[in-house]
């Protein structure tokens, strides 16, 4: 955090000093006790803090309030500014810390690719510039302030997630960040206990149109069929699409498996650029897609953005492939599942497993609420429709994509289990060198994690 004076702060928030030392320096922002961590904190509240002595080890402690304390209540080490509205001060506060900074902001959202086309253009921007970003999927609005935060005098560019656990998430972190750019990856259904109908979802996800600064850019996936769905003439800004089609901006052509990655044709104002990206599936093509425009937008040439790109480390459980048990291959893909993720990892599957046999080993879509049930069904159409050589199924949930699978006509074996337990020695007795297994679930279910860790071929110690 830039620093800022206990005098500044009250000017800021329109209150006045009732104690302490209009001199001391804050250098952390809270608004619920359990965010002081750190001295020097500024804590916006209007609850009545009566346990003060938890309070000691963060002193000094600058206390943003409009509860009236009476005399001798407040202890003398803690700095104390009286506001009339404690939360209208708090707002306040974040607009004036957002706009000291005259910086780049990307915020991104989409059900899934979120982490991944970050971590890309954090990974390109780092080679030559100072740049903060949201830590790796951690993109709670409870964060964000944090995240504002971690924004200081010599940040040249800041990329955050934007999720979407219900509607007005994206609202709320536009208020956080004001972004100038703004990425929606793709727009799939997730989260609908909340949001209670796709429609709803995909209204949520939209609100990214409104947060982004009127003479900003948007980016998007210009072939996802929920996308089309919004409304983008009401954004004022500069649209940018991402795609296989020839209208797009930035298009990619020539896809092909390559290596431990994907190989692509990038075209642009009519030049073609040469693009190897770390990772598999033509949704990574996409990710790199939306980050190369992304950091095009903010004066990264193309051949710049090309050549960083291919020292980017794929993230962890995401699609990364792994010699399994009796030599198998497998594909640890345990990191979260939606309808759109598993459709792209059993795409990849497919290539990958070309003249293997394919399992598929898949776990409960959670977040649902009520639509779990046609949500696993249309997982089950997937299923049907790409096809595998062996479906097993972990969760009484997930259960329904394979009977569902199989009333469409998958006529390959079949497992379901309630639990993780019989998996593994079914799969033992079915794999061999010339067998590719997809796992498939979320951070969520231990049980689907640890089988994952099981299937991976341990390495042989060394003999005495």
């Amino acid at each position: 955090m830039k620093p800022l004076s206990v005098k500044n702060l009250a000017m800021i928030t329109a209150g006045y000093i009732v104690q302490g030392s209009e001199d001391l320096l804050i250098q952390h922002g809270a608004y619920r006790l359990k965010q002081v961590k750190k001295p020097n904190t500024a804590l916006f509240t209007s609850k009545r803090i009566v346990n003060w002595k938890n309070l000691e080890p963060f002193s000094p402690l600058v206390l943003v309030t409009d509860r009236a304390y009476r005399p001798n209540d407040i202890p003398n080490q803690v700095n104390m500014i009286q506001v009339a509205n404690a939360n209208e001060a708090y707002w306040k506060f974040v607009d004036f810390y957002r706009n000291q900074f005259q910086i780049p902001i990307v915020a991104i959202t989409g059900t899934s690719g979120k982490t991944t086309t970050k971590e890309m253009i954090k990974h390109i921007l780092s080679a030559e510039h100072k740049v903060t970003a949201t830590t790796l999927s951690s993109n709670s609005r409870t964060a964000s302030l944090q995240y504002l935060l971690s924004i200081e005098e010599d940040t040249e560019a800041a990329v955050f997630e934007t999720a979407v656990g219900s509607p007005g998430d994206v609202t709320n972190a536009g208020k956080y960040f004001k972004p100038t750019i703004g990425i929606i990856t793709n727009i799939g259904a997730h989260h609908l206990n909340y949001c209670k109908t796709l429609e709803g979802y995909i209204q949520a996800k939209g609100e990214m149109l409104d947060i982004i600064h009127p003479k900003g850019t948007l980016i998007i996936n210009a072939e996802d069929i929920n996308t089309k769905k919004l409304d983008v003439s009401r954004f004022s800004g500069r649209l940018i699409k991402v795609g296989k089609h020839e209208s797009c901006d930035f298009r990619a052509s020539h896809i092909q498996y390559y290596q431990k990655g994907m190989k692509f044709v990038l075209q642009h104002d009519r030049q073609s650029y040469d693009i190897l990206v770390p990772g598999f599936g033509e949704h990574q093509v996409y990710n790199a897609l939306a980050a190369i425009a992304a950091v095009y937008d903010m004066g990264v040439p193309i051949p710049v953005a090309a050549k960083q790109l291919q020292s980017f480390r794929q993230l962890k459980k995401q699609l990364q492939l792994f010699e399994g048990i009796n030599h198998s291959m497998l594909l640890d893909d345990t990191w979260s599942i939606t309808t759109t993720s598993l459709e792209a990892a059993l795409k990849v599957l497919n290539e990958l497993g070309d003249g293997k046999k394919k399992i598929a080993v898949i776990g409960t879509i959670t977040d649902l609420g009520s639509w779990g049930y046609v949500i696993h069904e249309q997982a089950g159409e997937l299923i049907h429709r790409i096809g595998v050589d062996v479906l097993i199924t972990i969760g009484e949930h997930a259960k329904i994509m394979a009977d569902y699978a199989v009333m469409l006509g998958f006529s390959k074996p079949v497992y379901s289990f309630k639990n993780s337990t019989l998996v593994y020695p079914l799969l033992q007795g079915i794999v061999d060198e010339n067998t590719i297994v997809l796992i498939k679930g979320d951070m969520y279910s231990k049980q689907v994690s640890k089988l994952a860790t099981e299937l991976k071929l341990k390495p042989t110690p060394p003999a005495d």
